[in-house]
């Protein structure tokens, strides 16, 4: 079985190998949940019964197409209908929120492309064992 020590150590080795990068505002990049129950078989089902699993949910450079073709095209559609729009000023919030929040959209967006454009360096790395 696997022990959050042991997984929190490993975290911390491709952290401290640079075997991956991280934006400025993401110091940590990592989140690990341990479970102990096994996978529950369905009928039918073409995936092998299994002891256990592994689920990963990556942030990393393919989100910037979520952002650049989903988030801020319907963010711009919707805020140039004025969609909703009446429902947050209700609330307490300011028109301006919403500039300022599309900007924040757009350097996310900008963050991302960044470091895409850095490139990983992974062909560059040495195979290391840990």
């Amino acid at each position: 079985d696997v022990r959050s020590k042991e997984a929190n150590q490993v975290a911390q080795w491709i952290k401290a190998n640079n075997k991956v990068t991280f934006v400025d505002w993401c110091p940590t990049g990592f989140k690990i949940g341990l479970n102990d129950e096994p996978p529950v078989r369905i009928e039918g089902d073409d995936i092998a019964d299994s002891p256990r699993n592994v689920v990963m949910i990556a942030n990393n450079v393919a989100v910037s197409r979520v952002f650049s073709q989903r988030l801020v095209a319907k963010f711009d559609l919707m805020y140039s209908q004025r969609a909703f729009v009446h429902w947050y000023v209700g609330e307490g919030m300011e028109e301006g929120e919403f500039s300022e929040a599309r900007e924040d959209l757009g350097f996310l967006e900008k963050d991302y492309l960044d470091v895409l454009s850095e490139g990983s360096g992974d062909e560059e790395a040495e195979d290391e064992e840990f």
